[in-house]
């Protein structure tokens, strides 16, 4: 229930969605003479709002804390296992073309694929089922085992969860299926600005983790870029404004160790 409940919940709550609902709204108010001057505020407050975002580092500078909130850690000599978590992959376009299709979080997958490499005897763990509602039967799974393949890596050496279907689910499904023994080292690979939120939740089930953030959206130096670049900036927003909401819901829900785990 909480899942489709989250889902429903950003739908409304996404920055460009709230600016879209406004503009749409505004605009249909010009029309009604007695409305008219709500509907130009709400346009004026939309223009001014979808403006800041292309125009200015807010993104940025909203995503820098998450990023640097885990740094990369020194590899240790011994690793017992190491975690993917599910995102980097578009199971439904992978389906339509008949090829592994990647997103802007493709790195993780790559990381992945390097640690399999530097540490062939620990186990390796995908993770990650499907975060569409409507659609569960295209899975990340198979997307992830092309993937792999095409990096040089046998799938059938790596272990993997597909019916998860956030971060939650991720870290207590695979618990459930391998088994970590205390004392044991274990790598989290994900996106940096989801690193807080996705150790937060493993330290919640038991289950400590060594961050090994990855696809970086920040300058490391803090300084964003101030050309204009709506659509990247947007997304960039996008993402930071659901990892927030994310940390605060899932402290109230008792799901992560701390409102905003740090190393």
């Amino acid at each position: 229930m909480s899942f489709i409940l989250s889902k429903a919940l950003w739908v409304l709550a996404a920055p460009g969605n709230v600016l879209l609902f406004m503009l749409v709204l505004g605009a249909i108010l010009l029309f009604s003479p007695r409305r008219a001057v709500w509907g130009r505020r709400l346009v004026v407050v939309a223009v001014i709002g979808y403006g800041i975002i292309a125009a200015t580092p807010l993104a940025a500078f909203m995503a820098l804390p998450l990023e640097e909130r885990f740094e990369r850690p020194t590899l240790p000599d011994h690793v017992d296992g190491v975690i993917l978590l599910g995102g980097a992959v578009n199971p439904l376009l992978s389906s339509d073309r008949n090829e592994p299709s990647v997103n802007e979080a493709a790195e993780r997958v790559l990381a992945f694929a390097d640690l399999i490499r530097r540490y062939p005897q620990a186990k390796h763990v995908f993770t990650g089922g499907t975060s569409h509602i409507f659609d569960d039967v295209l899975r990340e799974d198979e997307p992830v085992r092309g993937v792999l393949r095409q990096c040089g890596i046998d799938p059938d050496g790596v272990i993997f969860e597909n019916e998860s279907r956030n971060t939650w689910e991720n870290a207590v499904f695979s618990q459930r299926i391998v088994g970590p023994k205390p004392g044991e080292t274990w790598l989290l690979v994900t996106s940096a600005m989801h690193m807080p939120r996705s150790v937060g939740i493993f330290r919640q089930v038991g289950w400590d983790v060594i961050a090994y953030p990855v696809d970086y959206r920040t300058r490391k130096d803090a300084v964003p870029y101030f050309r204009l670049d709506f659509d990247r900036k947007l997304q960039m927003l996008h993402d930071t404004v659901r990892e927030w909401l994310g940390l605060v819901s899932y402290r109230l829900m008792g799901r992560t160790a701390a409102l905003f785990p740090a190393p």
